[in-house]
């Protein structure tokens, strides 16, 4: 088709269309990312690949550099997504876009890595971020001018060919440009309307926010405070940079993993907060998607190489995957249908899978010992451990009574002497009722085991917690983490399992 058809003022709105809702995306991906303080490039760079993978490391290990990059990255989106809905500066606007989205897919670039299970979406050399690029292109070569801020700016700066005072040609003079016609006037406004509706459906999805929050917005560092109240308040996260060495890893089978697990309760919103009826809600909100993804890069970069969490999540693994992360997946296969937990687990890329503690706890009390026993063969036939877990010590007895053999066990641990600790059976606060008979009884156990709920979700310190799991017996601990406590945990951990420890049972794996 000739340019002269494809940039006529009539054609052009195909262009324009394409040039504005690249705009709306790249200003709303710079008002979340505003909208959050404890947004960070951090994981993104941190869990890079690709031949460029060590120069992304190197800018988030940096935390000058990093802080460069955050604002760079949040004040481009914002200044590249408003040029293009407004349509001022539209082809600088749309280079600037390339670039951007260039880095972007230099960092995860999706090239021949196996990341998981086959499922719909899976990226081989195109994903969103190139095919947004290559438009981003096409708008540089047509940038719509007719429907755009640009067609006032052009036409203000029209010369014409004439002649000078002394009569010789070849000379420009400003032409006369008179008033502008409506019509011209309306299409070049064409991106107003759009830019309104943008607005009024940020509003409508985050609420309004009061005019007098917004002085303590703008004096929040966005990596390191919070607010409170009418209070500015300091909060400072842990680096990698700050790690006091790298965790060590033990087997269970082939499968090598480190000596702490990422648990998966807070990332899937189910927090045992006792009578606080609405932290449920607030966990999962905290942790949106992006979130996930920064907490998933952050515990690969402190040493942590596997998450245990619900088949709910294989969705969001899988994505984490296209991204380029690595972590790995154990699945406790909660819910209705056991065996079909499993397979959706399987399907998904789950490198491990067991029998969640309160699913097996009412199977035992059942006596279904033959469905356990389909479930730990379902798995193994699949090429992968197969573990049992439980809240109630008398699940692990039971299940080996019945000659049930898993590869690995899965029992909570942790000491009753914390102010909350209460034995009435609708408080959720205690689960594991009898510590000493379990580390007793798991010191006869020849398999792995992982220790879970080692903190009592959040009733035990750290330091008290990890010591008493390690020294109980455990050959791994799960624990749930937040982003901001990750290399604290860690460097606990490490300083635990450095040190000298009354540990009785011989470590497995």
């Amino acid at each position: 088709m000739p340019e002269s058809l494809l940039t006529s003022s009539g054609r052009q709105w195909p262009f324009a269309l394409l040039r504005i809702a690249i705009g709306w995306h790249f200003l709303y991906e710079a008002f979340v990312k505003l909208l959050d303080p404890g947004w960070t490039s951090s994981g993104y760079l941190t869990s890079s690949t690709g031949p460029f993978a060590a120069l992304f490391r190197w800018l988030a290990a940096n935390a000058t550099v990093l802080k460069f990059v955050d604002r760079l990255n949040v004040w481009g989106l914002c200044l590249v997504g408003l040029a293009l809905m407004l349509g001022i500066f539209s082809r600088i606007a749309a280079l600037a876009g390339v670039a951007l989205l260039g880095l972007y897919y230099l960092a995860h670039p999706p090239l021949f890595a196996i990341t998981g299970g086959a499922t719909e979406g899976n990226y081989l050399i195109v994903n969103k971020n190139l095919v947004e690029l290559l438009a981003l292109v096409v708008v540089a070569a047509f940038p719509a001018s007719s429907y755009g801020l640009d067609r006032l700016i052009v036409r203000r700066n029209k010369t014409t060919a004439g002649v000078n005072a002394l009569g010789k040609p070849g000379t420009l003079l400003p032409s006369y440009l008179g008033p502008i016609p409506r019509r011209q006037l309306f299409s070049s406004l064409a991106g107003m309307p759009f830019f309104g509706a943008f607005i009024l459906a940020v509003l409508k999805k985050h609420g309004w926010t009061s005019l007098d929050a917004l002085p303590l917005r703008a004096k929040r560092n966005p990596r390191d405070t919070v607010v409170a109240s009418a209070t500015v308040k300091t909060f400072r996260f842990s680096s990698p940079s700050e790690l006091k060495g790298r965790l060590p890893f033990g087997k269970i089978r082939d499968l090598q993993l480190s000596r702490m697990i990422l648990g998966g309760n807070l990332i899937g919103g189910w927090a045992h907060a006792r009578d606080l009826i609405y932290v449920d809600k607030l966990v999962r909100a905290y942790h949106h998607q992006e979130k996930i993804f920064e907490t998933f890069a952050l515990a690969e970069a402190c040493g942590i190489n596997a998450v245990l969490t619900n088949p709910v999540l294989c969705t969001t693994m899988v994505n984490y995957w296209r991204r380029g992360g690595k972590i790995k997946f154990i699945s406790d296969c909660g819910g209705q249908n056991l065996l079909e937990m499993i397979q959706k687990s399987i399907d998904n890329g789950a490198c491990a899978c067991y029998i969640q503690g309160g699913v097996a706890d009412r199977l035992v009390e059942q006596g279904q010992f033959d469905l356990m026993a389909k479930g730990l063969d379902l798995i193994r036939k699949n090429g992968i451990p197969a573990g049992i877990g439980g809240h109630k010590l008398q699940t692990i007895k039971a299940s080996v009574e019945h000659g049930l053999k898993p590869d690995f066990w899965m029992k909570t641990l942790h000491h009753i002497n914390y102010w909350s600790a209460s034995p009435r059976p609708e408080h959720d606060n205690i689960w594991c009722d009898n510590p000493e008979e379990t580390i007793a009884y798991m010191k006869t156990l020849r398999e792995p085991w992982i220790a879970f709920k080692t903190l009592a979700a959040g009733a035990i310190e750290p330091k008290v917690g990890f010591r008493y799991a390690f020294e109980g017996g455990a050959d791994f601990i799960c624990i749930g983490m937040y982003d901001f406590q990750i290399v604290d945990d860690v460097n606990v951990a490490l300083e635990t399992l450095n040190s000298r420890l009354a540990r009785e049972r011989e470590w497995c794996a």
